[in-house]
């Protein structure tokens, strides 16, 4: 049996997650970190941005599996991804993710990406992000996710942000369904 024929049948049955049982922000945080090398390099010298989208995907997809008990979580959207700085071959990029806000099916990771100069210990923020992610029951239909439930003042200010931007992009969309489908 192949790697991969041994990982989709040990997720075949997902063990059952308890819905009524809500989750807080700090239970799903997640960090993670790498070198950036040579390798990450593009033609400038410094850290291609592909490289960076690739960490954060890859880390706040971490925070949706903690938040959903699910393995089976998708991208669906890059909400937003603004690169502030470049990072530096040499640099230790960290990837900091937490959950702002969840659905039914959906939850969006915050991401804040630093850099650190492993030389003079200087930290930059090189780069923010938002990016929704779907949880997928065995069939890879959307299933329902645990509610987020702030366990703080600051926890329930970052919810109610997120939920508050989330209603104005469902606007927008809306208004931008509604044009697209009015021209000819």
């Amino acid at each position: 049996m192949n790697p991969f024929e041994k990982i989709a049948r040990s997720h075949q049955t997902l063990p059952h997650v308890d819905l009524a049982q809500g989750r807080s922000i700090a239970s799903s945080r997640s960090t993670s970190s790498r070198l950036m090398e040579l390798i990450d390099a593009n033609a400038r010298g410094t850290v291609h941005g592909g490289v960076i989208m690739r960490m954060v995907d890859e880390a706040a997809s971490i925070v949706a599996f903690k938040h959903s008990q699910n393995p089976n979580v998708v991208t669906a959207k890059v909400e937003t991804f603004k690169f502030l700085a470049p990072a530096q071959i040499r640099n230790v990029v960290t990837i900091q993710c937490e959950m702002h806000y969840v659905g039914r099916t959906s939850m969006e990771v915050g991401v804040e990406v630093l850099a650190e100069d492993v030389i003079t210990s200087q930290i930059r923020h090189i780069a923010s992000s938002n990016v929704v992610y779907v949880a997928l029951d065995e069939n890879g239909n959307p299933t329902p996710v645990p509610p987020l439930v702030p366990a703080s003042q600051e926890e329930k200010a970052i919810i109610e942000r997120t939920r508050l931007r989330h209603l104005r992009r469902q606007k927008i969309d809306e208004e931008v369904t509604q044009a697209e489908e009015s021209q000819p």
